[in-house]
């Protein structure tokens, strides 16, 4: 049973895979998209997510920190340059896992496309990036303010029959 393990060792030893996922997550990043198993773009998605997030803050100290993991200056350069420029108004997600229907041949080991969201020009519309965030809460106060006046005008128009109608009950 596999109770409580959440790393997918990928039949590797500690230093193959983390070679692997530094490669591999250099290639996600020069190329924007790969096409590789689902077992492993499961494990790169979550190797890469985090570094992404840390390219949002360009400083010498997440640069450093992104190095250490990658291990390669040509993809920092894109990452921190081009690829965060793109994902700077993302607030996460940054990776799209497609299942393709093909299997590989010597071991039929489910295959997979995994690329940047942001850099698919399929799936994006010229109106998505001006998309209003979602509303976590309180309305703001422009809401308010136009909803304030709906009622006001609403309660103005019902109370004027109402009125009229209890004087003529009382004139009577």
């Amino acid at each position: 049973m596999r109770h409580g393990k959440k790393i997918n060792h990928l039949g590797r030893k500690s230093a193959h895979r983390h070679a692997l996922l530094s490669n591999m997550a250099s290639s996600l990043i020069l190329n924007k998209r790969i096409t590789t198993t689902v077992a492993k773009a499961k494990a790169l998605k979550k190797y890469v997510e985090p570094l992404l997030t840390k390219a949002k803050n360009d400083t010498t100290h997440s640069r450093r920190t992104v190095f250490s993991y990658l291990q390669n200056k040509e993809s920092i350069k894109t990452l921190f340059g081009e690829v965060a420029g793109r994902i700077a108004n993302r607030a996460g997600g940054y990776t799209r896992i497609i299942k393709l229907s093909e299997v590989r041949q010597g071991d039929a080991a489910d295959m997979c496309l995994m690329e940047l969201v942001d850099f698919n020009d399929l799936y994006t519309k010229e109106g998505a990036e001006k998309k209003a965030k979602t509303r976590r809460g309180r309305k703001s106060k422009k809401e308010e303010g136009v909803e304030d006046a709906n009622v006001v005008a609403e309660s103005a128009t019902e109370e004027k029959p109402k009125k009229a109608a209890k004087k003529t009950k009382k004139e009577e």
